[in-house]
Formats: C-alpha cells, structure tokens, sequence
C-alpha cells in the first residue's frame, strides 16, 4: 500500500513539474516577443569593429557563389559590448501604408495574431513541408515526354483575378509553351490568384486550399507552378500562403534562402501593378556609355519603418547620408497616423525627403542602395536595373531573381545588413571600368529578363524547362551575355560557337562557305529563266558549299535534267507543305553558318554575292544584303508604316537577297508563335517582314546594306505581275498591315534606322578597273 501511495505522488508531481515548466516557456517567449518589439535597436559606429565581418577592399561579393546558391559568410560568436547610441527613439507600433499592397494591423488581435504557439507551428508546418523536395523526387518526368506544354487551368465560376496575374496568364497562353491540351501538359499553372497572400490585403482571395484540392490534377501539386509575390502579414511577414502547397513549384518574390528549394522553386523579382505586360521601359546606358562614374555614388529614397521587421536597416541610413555625394533619404511620413507615431527625426527627414526628385538621383548615380523593406524584396531592386544603377544589395537571406542562372557577381554588389558602414568606402573602391561594365551588365539583364512581365514568366518557365530536358540546357554563358537565354535555344545546340552571337567571346569564327537557298514559286519554263541565271552566277563563287531549291511552286516538280549544271552540288527539296514560312525551316540539307537567301528573280553577279558574303562574316549575328526597306511612325493613324521608296535610310535588309546565320531558321520556326506563322501562311507575305523583327529583336541592331547594281530594283519591277508582288497594291496594303501586328507581338517596335552602307574600298574610286577586286559591282 505505501508503494502504490509513493506512486501516486511521484506521478502527481512529475505532473506539476511539467505544467510549470510549459507555463514557464510560455511565458519568456512573450515576454521576448514584446521586447523585441518596444526595445529599440542599439549600435555603435564601429567600421573597423574586430568582431563583425569585413567587406576585403577589392572584393565586392559578400556572398560566396556554390554551385548556383549565394551563401552568407558566417558570423563569428563572439558578440560586441553592448552599444550606446540609438538608431531610433523607442515609439509604440506604427500603422503605414506599405509598398505592394502591404497593410499592417490595427487592432491588438490583429498584432498578435500570429503569437500564439499553435498559429506558429502551423505556419511551420506550411512553409516545412516537403521542403526536401526536388525535381528528382516530386516532379513527374513522364508527363513531358510529348514535350514541355504548359496548361492553365480555367477560372472558375467567381473566380476574380488582379490585373497582375492576369499578366502571368496572358503571358503564358500567347507563349509557344501553351496547350490547350491538360493531357498534352507537363506543367499546370493555377487560375486561382495566388500572388498576393497577405490576409490584410485586398487581393487576398480566401478558400484556395479548397480549390485546388479540389482540382482534378492536383496530385498533390505535382507538376504544378504556383506565383506569388507576397506572403505572409503583419507583424512577422512569414512565407506563409495560407494554404499547403504539397509538392507544387512555387515561382515567388522574396525568397528566403531558409525555405528555397535550389532547383526546384524559382525567385522571381518583385514587380509593381504597373509592369508592362510586353515590350517594356528601356534601359538607360549604351554599350559605350560615357562617363562611367556619375554626379552622386550611392542613393536611396523610401519610406522608414520606425518598428518592425525591416525597421532597423533603414533606421539606420542617415549614418552614411553626407548630403552630397552620398543621398540617403527617408520619411516616415506614410500611413494615417504617422504624426501620432513619428520621432525626433522624422521632421528633419521629411524636409529632406522632399528636396530630391527620385527619377533624378537615380538616373545620376552609380550605385543605388537596395535594402529590404518589410520583406527581403523591394521594387527598388528593378527600378536600380533599368536606370543603370548598380544595385547595392542589403538584404540577408534573399535568394536573388533567377540566381540559378544568374550571375549577380556582374551586375550588382551583395553586401550584409551589418556592413551598412562600409557601403562608402566600398563602393569608392571600385574602379571606373568595373562600374561601367557593371553598369553594362545591367542593362543587358533589364532588357533580357526583367523589363516586362512577359519575359520574368518565360525566363522563370525557361528554367524549368532546362531543369526537365538537363541534357539540353543552357550554360551560363548564354544566360548571363547577349543576346540572353531567353533567345539562345539550347535545342538547337548546347555549344555556344553553334550560335551566330558568341565568336568574339569564344575567339572563333563562322565557316567560310555559304548555303544559298532559293525560293521558287513558278514553273520552270527554260534555261535562260531567271531562276536558271540566278543558279549559274551563285555557283560560280568561290565560298558557295552548295545549292539548295526550295519547291515552293503548285506545279509538279521538274525532271533533274531541267536544272542546270553546276560545280557545286544542287538539291531541289519539296517540302510537306509549301507555305511562306517554310522558306525558313531548319532544312537538314543546310550544313554551313551562313545562309543566302535568294528570290528566284534575284539578279546578282558572283562579284555581289562574294563582296556580300565578306561583309557577313564579319557581322555574323545580323542580315547582310542588298534591297532595303525602311519603318516609319504615321502619327496621324497612330500606327506604324512600311515604305519602299529609296531614303538616306533603311531599317530592314529583305531576305529575298540576303546572308544570315542559320540559327534564325530554327528560332523562326520554333520562338514565334504558331498564330504568327499561320498569319504569315495566310496572306503568302510579310516573311521577310517578320525575319528582320526577329533578328533586330534579338540584337537589337539594324541589318547591313551593301553596294547594290541599281537594275536590281528596276529588274524586280519589270518581270511579270505574277513573278513580281511589289507591284501588287494588296501585297503592299498586306506589309502595311504586317508592321503593326508584328509589333504588338513583341510590344515595341524592335527595328533599328541605320544610314550605313558597306562598299568596297576603290568603289567608285577613279583608278584602274584593273586594280578593282570587285569590278562587276560598278557595271550598270
């Protein structure tokens, strides 16, 4: 009996013992809770304090780039003495209207709405889940083997969408990804909103764990994309969706290092509302912009948290604010009550606030502070890349946009949020050819990944698509130089001295032999038709590899004995279907670099075609040749307008006589959308329209024009009305037309005015003919 009672009382007060322990832990976690929110932040101006890490002076990355993933430099243990002096007085918990959208509480249930034990382990439990997950082990191969299709999900009845996500949708059905087909698909992306998952906020759309699960394809989110751009709400700003998001890739802004899953989910930036769909703003430097260094060296101009998350970096900024060259402004003059909550400094900092005009300092600094705000992303970050501005990146924790691909190492500068005293001496330290290359590189970043929403939705699709067909993908030389990975397709080739972009890089060159494609399109009647001629004086060119006839024709195809003979070889090929755009299918037949294209009623002589093929070579990337055309704006229609009458300058080189590099064949095929090539296909015009967008786009330059014998534009005038269309009023209305839907295709005007023509040295030149390479150019 006295050992059952013995028992008893050890069992009671094991029971007791553990009841105050967890009323104990209870407690301090409160208790620390409000102490970190009423405690202001201390520090000491210590720029050379021993125990913090220190930026090395000639090196500008504090993180360490391993295998894809920027990683902290670990803080040593050892901790400073405890500061005397305040970056902010203490101040009670501030109400102010966010960046994005963000809204904080105003309410004590809603401040501590996240305080509670159960709250935050389900939070964890959320953002944890399935962390470990990676393409290998919760993504399904087997759905892509038709290929990389992407499938949006219907809205449903009720569903409402922001103005932002429907961007991302567009952008995804007018992208060549989409299918219609869910069967077809290897990616889902939801119709439900998700970008904005901050339950204060407007766009906040509830019961999307309903909808989802509910979707027939769910599967736990296998093979699901999910967007979002904020997460999470005050006051702690976690990556909670409030939803679980099973083994779904999730493409968000503000990524957490903590909770990023490399090489399955995507960090994208944060973008405004206001962010083009296509086209977008252009940058702001030159390839050759000078001068490299600008009025001011470092400036930022934002709103200031006086508590909170985020508060103490930019606190913290008037410490380096020297007032000339060094603009740190902030004002804590946002939300409704701010006066009720503001500090000795905010009336100084407002005045200041308001001497400078934001567009001017940025366009007139070299660098530009990025600090995080309520969460680790901020729009600062874009606005910094498209003025030129060098990002100075303070933000611990964030996963870069795209950093899988990315190196950030050549566009921006990635420091700690506890080195904010060495940003000056740092960023003096950099020398004026590495800020212009800097500033180079993020430029070319802006325009190829960020300026619009477009591209941030193909760039993060391209990605995966890389991740899905690994032993095709792109390597970071083509994702971090021109023309960017968005146009360098690693399905044509892996190697980038495939590509008509990287020889200058790679210290090679393009072959030194040429495949002429002719397009026919009328019967062969004799030997001396023009296509015969045109055959003859192509053959005779020293670099010509080979003949290629493209049967375009509806008549049956001639005997081989109706062609003539030729030193080179001579393939006549018919194609399945004889459409426009077929002219530019990656023909196997086709083995050299470079490529002429040829009208059947072309007149050329050897002599042009070797002059021609000359100049290519030394402008691989571009379309070299001879007739030209020119784009103008008809600001009285607001449209644009196609001419041919012969100007000071041009804007596109046609293809009916023109060098190219033979990689634009297969991006013509396989980057325009299906809807552009079958407009091309319906009219039988604008081909050659359509091919010098697309390599202005690309290179963001104008084709070349060289020395032409004038009878070749008389020549196209004077063949029959069916061998010539130029002189077909509707042809022209059709090219008229063609101008501005390619334009709205890409969402600006891409083509390029140049003034410049390439002779030969002695053309024209009052010397011997005798001493003239290319003598039969000046022949009428």
């Amino acid at each position: 009996m006295q050992a059952k009672k013995r028992y008893l009382l050890v069992s009671v007060a094991a029971g007791l013992i553990f009841l105050v322990y967890l009323w104990a832990l209870q407690v301090g976690e409160f208790a620390q809770q409000q102490q970190q929110q009423q405690k202001p932040y201390q520090y000491q101006q210590y720029p050379q304090y021993p125990h913090y890490p220190q930026f090395h002076q000639h090196e500008y990355q504090l993180y360490h780039h391993s295998q894809g993933v920027y990683q902290h430099l670990p803080l040593p243990q050892r901790r400073p003495p405890r500061p005397s002096r305040h970056w902010a007085e203490p101040t009670q918990p501030l109400e102010p209207y966010l960046e994005g959208g963000e809204q904080e509480a105003d309410s004590p249930q809603q401040l501590h709405q996240h305080t509670s034990p159960r709250e935050r382990r389900s939070i964890r439990d959320n953002i944890y889940k399935n962390r470990r997950c990676r393409m290998e082990t919760c993504f399904d191969f087997a759905r892509c083997q038709s290929g990389f299709g992407v499938y949006v999900y219907p809205p449903q009845r009720g569903d409402e969408i922001s103005e932002t996500y429907q961007k991302i949708v567009s952008s995804i059905e007018e992208s060549r990804f989409h299918t219609r087909d869910p069967s077809q698909a290897c990616l889902f992306v939801l119709a439900v909103d998700t970008l904005d998952r901050d339950q204060l906020s407007a766009q906040f759309v509830q019961n999307v764990r309903l909808r989802i699960q509910n979707l027939p394809t769910w599967n736990d989110g296998r093979n699901h994309l999910i967007f979002n751009l904020y997460s999470g709400t005050w006051p702690d700003y976690t990556e909670d969706l409030g939803f679980e998001v099973g083994q779904a890739m999730l493409a968000r802004a503000s990524a957490d290092m903590v909770n990023f899953r490399p090489r399955f989910d995507v960090s994208i930036p944060l973008f405004s509302k206001d962010h083009p769909l296509k086209g977008g703003g252009t940058g702001y430097v030159t390839l050759n912009d000078r001068p490299s260094s600008r009025k001011y060296l470092v400036v930022f101009k934002g709103k200031r948290y006086l508590t909170g998350i985020g508060s103490e970096m930019r606190n913290a900024l008037y410490h380096i604010h020297n007032g000339e060259d060094i603009i740190l402004l902030t004002t804590c003059k946002h939300g409704k009550d701010w006066e009720r909550h503001k500090d000795s400094r905010c009336d100084r900092d407002n005045q200041e606030y308001l001497r400078f005009d934001y567009q001017e300092l940025l366009h007139n600094s070299s660098f530009c502070l990025v600090p995080r705000g309520r969460r680790l992303g901020s729009f600062r970050f874009l606005e910094a890349l498209q003025a030129a501005c060098i990002p100075v990146i303070l933000s611990n924790g964030w996963e870069l946009p795209f950093s899988e691909v990315i190196d950030w190492r050549k566009a921006a500068i990635v420091g700690d949020e506890r080195l904010l005293l060495q940003v000056p001496s740092i960023t003096r330290s950099v020398g004026h050819d590495r800020i212009l290359a800097l500033r180079q590189q993020t430029q070319f970043l802006w325009d190829a990944y960020f300026s619009s929403v477009a591209k941030i939705v193909l760039t993060t699709l391209e990605i995966i698509q890389d991740r899905v067909d690994s032993h095709v993908s792109r390597n970071h030389l083509l994702w971090n130089s021109l023309p960017g990975g968005l146009y360098a397709l690693p399905q044509y080739s892996t190697d980038p001295a495939q590509f008509p972009f990287y020889y200058a890089i790679l210290g090679k060159s393009p072959s030194q032999q040429f495949t002429a494609l002719i397009h026919a399109v009328t019967p062969l009647q004799s030997q001396v038709s023009p296509v015969v001629k045109l055959i003859i004086a192509v053959a005779k060119s020293k670099f010509c590899a080979q003949i290629v006839v493209l049967w375009n024709c509806d008549k049956p195809l001639p005997p081989r004995n109706k062609w003539p003979s030729t030193s080179v070889p001579l393939t006549v090929t018919e194609g399945q279907t004889k459409t426009m755009s077929r002219r530019f299918f990656p023909h196997e037949v086709i083995l050299t670099d470079a490529v002429l294209s040829l009208d059947e009623d072309s007149v050329l002589s050897t002599n042009e075609v070797d002059f021609a093929f000359i100049v290519w070579q030394s402008f691989p990337e571009r379309i070299v040749g001879y007739p030209a055309r020119s784009h103008y704006r008809d600001t009285s229609r607001s449209r644009w307008g196609y001419t041919s009458k012969w100007t000071n300058d041009y804007s596109m080189v046609l293809t009916g006589a023109a060098f190219y590099h033979r990689y634009y064949h297969y991006l013509f095929t396989h980057y325009i959308p299906i809807a552009l090539l079958t407009t091309v296909d319906r009219m039988a015009n604008c081909e050659d329209i359509l091919m010098n967008f697309l390599v202005s786009a690309v290179t963001k330059q104008p084709p070349i024009k060289v020395t032409q014998k004038k009878q070749y534009k008389e020549t196209l005038m004077s063949q029959g009305a069916k061998a010539s269309r130029w002189a077909d009023p509707d042809h022209f209305a059709q090219r008229q037309t063609c101008m501005n839907v390619f334009s709205h295709w890409l969402g600006y005007m891409p083509l390029v005015h140049s003034q410049m023509r390439l002779d030969p040295v002695l053309f024209r030149d009052q010397v011997s003919i005798l001493r003239k390479k290319y003598r039969d150019i000046e022949k009428l």
